[in-house]
């Protein structure tokens, strides 16, 4: 591919060097330049993301790999469009909330791929994982307030991993690695630390979606169990959170203060949602809205109500239902823009 501008993309933690590349005929894409030493990683990666796009998941669509002077590199899809993380707060509760639940029907369809057949036991690779987190945890000269809690948590329950099934993981799914197109539509970004492994483990970086949006995150959980979550869910979730958080300081470290802080900070607001892992479920998740949709448009309600008659008014391109006079608000286009107002029963 001949490209006539080449852009360098300054954000992420990969490794990575991207750009933004434009063509002759002014179209964009994304390239990704790795070591030539990851090329096998790499075009695993690639392959990988091919089989994801080709269930329809909302993504960079993979459309070349190879090498150059710099190494090997992959060219995708470019999305226009917003990060994800910093554009959620500007919407309304249940737009937050329907984003969620797409995040976590995406999440279920990449799962839809099952590990090799040779892929070692969870349960043997995962303690593995976790007592090495304990021993770096222990040897760290930062420690949590009472960061003991996590490794009393993760001793009480290692029985869960037992028989638990892999798939295919993201490896990195959360808030940060989405973005939002000028249409709307959530995408998934960033397929650089692919994996396989328990699907639930995959949620482990909830955390930084409820951080952020509460909402956000409640959404993607009910949206990957259809509203009808198992407690067990919970009960693994709190092993790998416990787990991600222990690790989380040491890593911090060599990228300076900032970085420790935001995880002591972020370890403490976990100890407070789990009140100290006393707790199987957290306190930002919501168990959902009952939502309605009129013209693809998503709202709430407490319950369900026909709304055929709006038809007389014309398309709706939005709807307010956070009014606090409790009254719905439905923009619509029928030769001008009219507010049509209905009591919230």
């Amino acid at each position: 591919m001949n490209f006539v501008t080449k852009e360098p993309i300054n954000k992420g933690w990969s490794s990575d060097k991207k750009y933004c590349i434009t063509d002759e005929n002014g179209t964009r894409y994304l390239l990704r330049v790795s070591d030539i030493a990851q090329h096998d990683t790499k075009q695993s990666e690639f392959n990988m993301m091919k089989q994801v796009a080709s269930f329809g998941v909302p993504m960079c669509q993979p459309i070349e790999f190879g090498t150059c002077e710099d190494g090997v590199y992959s060219i995708q899809s470019w999305i226009d469009g917003e990060d994800a993380e910093q554009v959620m707060s500007g919407y309304s509760d249940t737009e937050q909330y329907v984003y969620g639940l797409e995040a976590g029907r995406i999440l279920r369809n990449i799962h839809s791929i099952p590990a090799p057949a040779s892929q070692e036991d969870w349960e043997i690779r995962f303690n593995r994982k976790m007592d090495y987190k304990i021993k770096k945890y222990v040897e760290c000269p930062i420690k949590y307030e009472n960061g003991q809690a996590f490794i009393d948590y993760i001793n009480e329950n290692r029985h869960l991993l037992k028989n638990r099934p892999q798939v295919y993981q993201h490896g990195d799914y959360h808030i940060g690695n989405m973005m939002i197109d000028r249409g709307g539509q959530l995408h998934v970004i960033d397929f650089n630390r692919n994996d396989y492994g328990d699907p639930w483990e995959e949620f482990n970086r909830i955390v930084w979606c409820a951080q952020k949006a509460p909402l956000f995150a409640s959404g993607m959980v009910n949206g990957y169990f259809d509203d009808n979550v198992p407690m067990e869910f919970w009960r693994l979730l709190a092993l790998y959170i416990s787990s991600n958080t222990l690790s989380s300081v040491y890593w911090a470290i060599p990228f300076g203060q900032d970085e420790v802080n935001t995880m002591l900070n972020q370890a403490k607001e976990v100890l407070s949602w789990y009140d100290n892992m006393r707790n199987l479920v957290p306190t930002w998740y919501f168990k959902g809205y009952y939502l309605q949709y009129i013209d693809g448009i998503p709202f709430k309600l407490k319950s369900t109500f026909d709304f055929s008659f709006m038809k007389e008014y014309g398309t709706v391109f939005k709807v307010y239902d956070d009014q606090d006079s409790g009254n719905i608000c439905f923009g619509t286009e029928k030769d001008e823009k009219i507010d049509v107002r209905i009591h919230n029963y």
